[in-house]
């Protein structure tokens, strides 16, 4: 059982990594086109690839949605996340932007308690608090206007997106994994193709391999990602999320040879402290109601 979970974990670690390098990918390919024109190609790319299982698999009943105005609202949360977060990796580096993401746990946990009548202790509150104030930190103005306005960016996205997690709660109640993905991604291309087509621009020929990687990344990435928590239950292998602050750090040096700032590594520090606290809180809580 040791050696499976150990392995659920380096999944995990890979899944992260790959993903990692495809919001690498992101950054480039926002230097050159719009934020929303480059997460239509994002969910264009990775569209085949969650649908081609189902097909070879002739399981089509899956992608049937039940909740069409849950899907609605998912693919619209989602152009707000992925445009978001594209315009965050293009403003900061992904270090900095991925210290202000990883709060969605926080604000999932947060939205929770009025949206879905969950309850949270008093030390829950309190390490969301503390782990907003880590936001707060890194939030601080600073001497580049843009990079501050990056910030936002990230912090609207991890809103949007912790709002899009919730209404996957929702969702999975009715309708199937599959359905789930496939209706987010593709309603998220659809709209942020009819957003974008004003505005569009021409695809350079070199940068169809670029777009041709996206989606294997993509793929590869889920693949991994759906792999590690199959392998071992959330509570083991979500921690190793957090890991992506460190694969950022890595290639925003390697790459584009910046680190982040010592207020952003303290922030992202608090935040992911909390969450982390979070979720081995939630651990402890299962466990002690197993007996029961």
């Amino acid at each position: 059982m040791r050696e499976g979970r150990l392995r659920a974990i380096t999944i995990m670690i890979a899944a992260v990594a790959v993903f990692s390098f495809m919001d690498a990918l992101l950054k480039f390919l926002s230097a050159h086109y719009p934020p929303l024109q480059v997460a239509m190609l994002r969910g264009a790319t990775s569209l085949p690839f969650t649908l081609l299982p189902v097909l070879i698999a002739g399981r089509y009943a899956d992608l049937r949605p039940r909740r069409w105005r849950m899907h609605l609202l998912r693919g619209m949360l989602s152009v707000v996340v992925i445009g978001s977060f594209i315009y965050a990796v293009r403003a900061l580096s992904l270090a900095n932007a991925y210290s202000v993401f990883l709060s969605a746990p926080l604000i999932v946990a947060a939205l929770s308690v009025p949206l879905l009548k969950e309850r949270l202790s008093w030390r829950n509150w309190l390490a969301i608090l503390l782990g907003l104030l880590g936001v707060v930190i890194m939030l601080r103005p600073s001497a580049s206007s843009m990079a501050s306005l990056g910030a936002l960016a990230a912090l609207v996205g991890a809103i949007a997106y912790a709002l899009s997690g919730i209404a996957v709660r929702v969702l999975t109640r009715t309708d199937t994994t599959v359905s789930v993905v496939f209706w987010t991604v593709g309603l998220m291309t659809l709209f942020t193709g009819i957003i974008s087509a004003p505005d569009w621009v021409p695809i350079e020929h070199q940068h169809w391999r670029h777009l041709a990687a996206l989606g294997v990344l993509a793929a590869i990435g889920q693949y991994l990602l759906t792999e590690a928590f199959r392998s071992a239950p959330p509570s083991v292998v979500s921690p190793f999320e957090y890991t992506a602050l460190l694969w950022g750090i890595g290639i925003d040096r390697l790459i584009w040879h910046v680190l982040p700032a010592p207020r952003v590594l303290l922030g992202g520090g608090v935040v992911i402290a909390s969450g982390l606290y979070l979720i081995w809180h939630e651990r402890a809580q299962h466990r002690a109601a197993a007996p029961a």
